[in-house]
């Protein structure tokens, strides 16, 4: 799959902005601050419905405007689809496929397969647990439409017996009530744990190779879901949680307090790993994600680069420029010269000033 162009309208800092990508590699250069990355977050937002930053639509729409239009072209299997987005400030977004209205944005997830890596990204391992959970939420919802669908329920319920909880510390009849709520979110939140454990064990087959090679032979790997219920089944720490739940006015056990540990010879890198193994380990990961794309849709996904270079040696650099010659990359940087002097494909650069893109050579 590639993405062939884009069209943006009071987007960010764009008042209009319209591009047609290589099907290879695409570079966009400038000083920081210019818009760069913003162009890689409408085309995230085209995949996911939402920004990677977190950011909310009424702040991605420019200053002094309503709404704000993206217009994206993607190629899947010789097919061209045409995704709509209008961002709207004070209702929810309008996305159109092919000019058909879709009445939910998860209806989006699966027509492009993006993965996106910035500085951030680089700090995942030695973050906190919420971090892991959004990199697992946001591969599987790509992935994985029952699994969306599961997620979407699972923080619908969570929601609703929390407020539930609320009530319950100055009215005990409503304790009753839990139990309905506690098997819907044993329900959901079990087919999601399940999901997830399948998923890291997929990655975990693929990380540990990526890994060894990037540090030269001298380091192996382990992933493994941790469960926040540990080995105990969801209902029976529901239960036992439950009074401790009432007075903390919030559910303290479930797949929403989940983590992935990374472990090197037998240590725990989240908590003893040095700054340098866990970059390392963010970019496996992230290469990992690549692989397990490709292993599941047969197909290549987009990789989204933010300025991710700057922050690597050039050990790393080389491996990671290696490993996405055959993949459409969208690629920001201040400079071109790191690509240059690796000798690496170059087949469109533009460069970014002011909001202003231009296309060189």
């Amino acid at each position: 799959m590639v993405i062939k162009s884009l069209k943006l309208k009071n987007f960010r800092n764009y008042d209009f902005l319209s591009i047609e990508f290589d099907h290879a590699t695409n570079i966009f250069y400038g000083d920081n601050a210019q818009g760069k990355t913003n162009i890689l977050e409408a085309v995230y937002l085209t995949g996911t419905t939402k920004s990677h930053r977190g950011t909310k639509d009424r702040d991605l729409i420019q200053f002094g405007n309503e709404e704000s239009h993206i217009e994206t072209v993607i190629e899947k299997d010789g097919i061209e689809f045409q995704v709509d987005m209008h961002l709207k400030k004070n209702s929810p977004k309008g996305i159109a496929i092919n000019k058909i209205p879709i009445r939910k944005a998860s209806e989006l997830f699966g027509l492009v397969h993006l993965v996106f890596f910035s500085p951030e990204d680089l700090n995942i391992i030695k973050n906190g647990p919420a971090e892991r959970r959004r990199f697992m939420d946001l591969e599987l919802s790509q992935l994985d439409k029952v699994y969306l669908s599961d997620l979407v329920n699972y923080n619908r319920i969570i929601n609703q017996r929390n407020r539930l909880l609320k009530d319950c510390q100055n009215r005990a009849e409503l304790n009753e009530m839990l139990d309905l709520w506690d098997m819907q979110l044993i329900q959901y939140g079990s087919r999601i744990m399940e999901r997830r454990e399948k998923f890291l064990e997929e990655v975990n087959e693929i990380i540990s190779g990526i890994h060894y090679k990037l540090t030269g032979g001298r380091e192996t790997i382990t992933i493994s879901y941790e469960k926040n219920i540990g080995q105990m089944e969801f209902e029976s720490v529901l239960k036992k949680n439950r009074e401790r739940d009432i007075r903390m006015k919030s559910t303290s056990a479930g797949p929403h307090r989940d983590d992935i540990c990374f472990l090197t010879k037998d240590i725990d890198i989240r908590k003893f790993g040095s700054q340098g193994q866990q970059r390392t380990a963010a970019l496996s990961l992230k290469l990992s994600e690549i692989e397990i794309v490709r292993k599941l849709i047969k197909d290549t996904p987009v990789l989204l680069l933010d300025d991710v270079l700057s922050e690597l040696d050039k050990n790393r650099q080389n491996y990671l420029l290696d490993s996405i010659h055959d993949i459409q990359t969208l690629i920001t940087c201040t400079g071109v010269d790191e690509f240059v002097n690796h000798r690496f494909s170059i087949n469109k650069i533009f460069h970014v000033s002011n909001g202003v893109v231009v296309k060189e050579n």
